[in-house]
């Protein structure tokens, strides 16, 4: 193989001038013969016994030449891309055979490659970052959702119904008088406040005691998924049979103990959340300022960006949600099945996460590029180390499985994503 041109034919699209030798054209003939007369029928011989001469001189030498130029025409092109310096995307590739004979052939074919990106201002982003302060307020917080976590349910018998209390009810949904389809339940177990129900339904559960029954009356909202039951009145018949309320334990070394491996007082138990509180708000801090940062950086991308990188990247992001599906003992054709959604609406609801992450490896790379960051062998490493640690699995083992050059652009990447922060005003 060799590169014969290499040329920008418009943006982001480039033609590669391609030919292929006599031998290498000559051996993969051979080798396309050698698959193919097990199947060819020649007066005179057994079934895949006829020799290759005959076969050109029944159908014309030309007979194997297609096949031949598909065994080689992808090596060979790739040969090209790499010779003429391109970096291609997964893309349509427009491909012409200029000119065959037994001694090799000529093709053309026009790739999609990476853009010509700019970036500019990455250095000295302002970013105003989240308070990673613990307040006694927010240990309350957390003390309260152990409080929760620990309650116990206590049925009701002197008072009616309050905000919080949980309802068994049971209840019927009519519109225009007439029951409506899935507006039916029995011995439900509602609580007050929770936001289950549409707009108006816990609030009026307020006031009644266990045996009554009695008629609330609701409207729908206009973004119901039921299309019949959109933005339309209704009325529910309600049977309360019983109510409920969460009792907390009270905060002693009791509860103290019950709840905590190592604190035994109430002291301890507040000073242990506060310093969980304070990895946890600073790991926050963190994730928010890199957000924040990457946001900035995606504005600043200059550059056409072919779509079909767009497009790639929600095909990644789609076969990485299959796999989490099937993980959990379930595929995509049943999950889309049950969920009615469909591969277009995926693709929607992805596109624009997907373009955010083509613009910020774009930004980096170019970053990395600009400030000749690279990643060393203790770097490279370092990373197969974690990735062996993080999937417990043998270093050699995970070196045989992610490709060496690979990780090293994702090295790169990070170092780049670090260089950003480091330059960062954190207001």
């Amino acid at each position: 193989m060799s590169l014969k041109a290499s040329n920008k034919v418009e943006t982001n699209r480039h033609e590669v001038e391609v030919s292929v030798d006599g031998e290498s054209f000559k051996k993969a003939i051979n080798s396309v013969y050698k698959k193919q007369v097990k199947n060819i029928n020649i007066p005179g011989f057994r079934k895949g016994k006829a020799p290759r001469a005959i076969i050109e001189k029944m159908y014309g030498k030309e007979v194997f030449y297609e096949d031949a130029m598909q065994e080689l025409y992808p090596q060979a092109l790739q040969d090209a891309v790499d010779e003429a310096g391109l970096r291609v995307v997964n893309d349509k590739i427009d491909l012409d055979v200029t000119e065959v004979s037994e001694d090799g052939f000529t093709f053309k074919a026009v790739v999609t490659t990476y853009p010509e990106i700019t970036i500019d201002g990455y250095k000295g982003i302002e970013v105003e970052a989240v308070s990673a302060e613990v307040t006694d307020e927010k240990i309350n917080e957390e003390i309260d959702k152990a409080r929760q976590r620990a309650s116990s349910v206590q049925t009701v018998e002197d008072r009616p119904a309050q905000d919080g209390d949980i309802t068994v009810i049971d209840f019927e949904g009519f519109k225009d008088g007439e029951p409506f389809e899935g507006g039916k339940g029995e011995n439900y177990n509602l609580t007050i406040g929770s936001g289950s129900f549409i707009p108006g339904f816990e609030e009026q559960l307020i006031g009644h005691s266990t045996g009554e029954e009695f008629t609330i009356s609701v409207t729908f909202p206009e973004e119901y998924q039921v299309e019949e039951l959109a933005g339309q009145p209704a009325e529910f018949k309600i049977t309360l049979h019983e109510i409920k309320t969460r009792v907390l334990p009270e905060l002693d070394d009791e509860f103290v103990k019950d709840v905590s491996e190592e604190a035994s007082t109430v002291d301890e138990y507040k000073a242990e959340i506060a310093k969980t509180l304070a990895e946890d708000l600073d790991k926050a801090r963190e994730n928010d300022i890199e957000n924040k940062l990457v946001d900035a950086l995606v504005e600043k991308v200059e550059g056409e960006i072919p779509e079909a990188m767009y497009d790639n990247k929600v095909k990644d992001m789609l076969r990485e949600f299959e796999m989490r599906l099937r993980s959990q003992g379930l595929d995509l054709d049943t999950y889309m099945k049950y969920t009615g959604l469909t591969e277009d609406s995926f693709r929607d609801q992805y596109g624009d996460e997907a373009e955010k992450r083509v613009k910020v490896r774009l930004a980096l790379e170019k970053i990395a590029e600009t400030e000749n960051i690279e990643a060393s062998e203790e770097d490279l490493e370092e990373e197969f180390k974690k990735l062996a640690d993080a999937y417990g699995m043998d270093t050699d083992r995970v070196k045989k499985i992610v490709p060496a050059e690979e990780l090293k652009k994702d090295v790169v990447v990070s170092k780049a994503m670090d260089l950003v922060k480091e330059a960062a005003v954190i207001k």
